[in-house]
């Protein structure tokens, strides 16, 4: 099992290349690259004619070091209910966000499923299937992921692929050849689910990756293990009974956002070995002693 990372905090402060460079020089195996930038900012690299000769580079300094990039995350919202004009332009840039995958090597893009006020499943189910194409073409596999929403007085509220059961129906419909489940696991709380009895309901056939960051289950805090209210003793558990074959994603670097840049590096090196003896015990290394 990989430790891996995603790049978003520290490309917003130090842009993508030292981002990675940042990355594979305090340890983690591989990294999960992050897309969003194309989703508001014309002026992205990725959203210009330089995109493929940048993703190279990139893809060139991770080899470098001897990493990999093993996942990545498309731009989202990937629609907007009702906003054509929105909707237009971010299918042609998640179609580039998986070719930019491919150009990586990275294995799994994950892709938002959107909101629908109406037929959300048939929706859904038409906007994975009219992207499958490109990831067949680019040997990438597009992950589902969970989502949470927002209801009366803006109150964090189930979404899509928020429960168990619809989760399971939209990885079943899709098919394993092209599409896998990415549980995050900070999301499960916020809506009134526990994580660890997400990842048994998945199961070890459809769950090909994960989010793993903390929260209170109040706020998306995206922040590391340990530091909020989450049971990681449970989530080990269940990912050892359901023999998850996935890498270990952290998508928790805010916990790194209010760090100076002269801490960042040892910030980053005790994510690292968080990671590590996670992953020992997961992998029977390190057994987790109950009192």
């Amino acid at each position: 099992m990989k430790l891996i990372t995603q790049t978003e905090a520290l490309s917003q402060r130090f842009g993508d290349l030292n981002a990675v460079r940042m990355i594979c020089e305090s340890g983690f195996d591989g990294l999960d690259y992050s897309m969003f930038n194309m989703r508001s900012n014309p002026n992205y690299v990725l959203n210009t004619a330089d995109y493929e000769r940048f993703a190279r580079q990139l893809s060139d300094i991770v080899k470098s070091y001897g990493k990999t990039f093993e996942q990545s995350h498309a731009p989202f919202p990937t629609a907007i209910h009702k906003n054509e004009k929105y909707n237009k332009e971010m299918f042609e840039k998640v179609k580039r966000s998986i070719e930019i995958a491919g150009i990586l090597n990275a294995k799994i893009i994950v892709i938002h499923p959107v909101y629908y006020k109406h037929n959300k499943f048939e929706r859904n189910m038409e906007l994975y299937h009219s992207l499958e194409p490109f990831a067949e073409e680019y040997g990438v596999k597009i992950a589902v992921e969970n989502m949470w929403g927002r209801g009366f007085k803006n109150k964090i509220k189930p979404n899509v692929c928020s429960v168990p059961d619809e989760f399971n129906k939209y990885v079943d419909a899709l098919g394993k050849k092209n599409f896998t489940a990415c549980l995050d696991l900070g999301h499960c709380g916020l809506v009134g689910e526990d994580a660890a009895d997400m990842i048994r309901k998945l199961g070890g056939e459809r769950l090909g990756c994960l989010h793993i960051h903390d929260n209170n289950f109040v706020e998306d805090s995206h922040t590391l293990p340990y530091t909020r209210d989450m049971d990681w003793d449970s989530v080990i558990s269940a990912l050892k009974e359901t023999d998850y074959k996935g890498h270990f994603t952290y998508e928790a670097d805010n916990f790194l956002k209010k760090f100076p840049n002269d801490l960042l590096k040892p910030a980053l090196v005790f994510m690292r070995e968080v990671g590590r003896s996670m992953i020992d015990k997961i992998e029977n290394k390190n057994e987790i002693k109950y009192l």
